[in-house]
């Protein structure tokens, strides 16, 4: 079992940034991906960013030149920054690691931007 906790979110205006970080009971060199998802109201769960064991990353669309994640295996830690906020990025935002075997969820962290 592994717990993913995240931190960061909170209400900033646009054009403005945020660092998300989400902190992960286990090790998260393991896994095969670690990721963050983000949820809007009325909304489906959607991808935002992934960065692979080996380094690489994908992100959404819509994300992509302001977000950027990264993560620190030493301190088993991924984070997500955000900048140049739009309100359309107003969601909760989970952590998501992928061990293959199984995967796991955080408890989300809000993030609001206020136009």
């Amino acid at each position: 079992q592994v717990q993913l906790v995240e931190s960061g979110g909170g209400l900033v205006q646009a054009g403005g940034s945020l660092r998300l970080s989400c902190a992960a009971s286990g090790s998260i060199s393991n896994s095969n991906a670690m990721g963050w998802y983000r949820q809007a109201p009325g909304k489906q769960r959607e991808l935002v960013a992934r960065i692979f064991s080996r380094g690489s990353t994908n992100y959404a669309d819509s994300v992509k030149g302001r977000f950027t994640i990264s993560r620190d295996n030493s301190k088993n830690t991924v984070y997500l920054q955000m900048n140049n906020l739009k309100p359309e990025d107003t969601a909760v935002y989970y952590c998501n690691a992928d061990y293959g075997w199984r995967t796991f969820w955080g408890q989300g962290t809000q993030v609001t931007v206020s136009s």
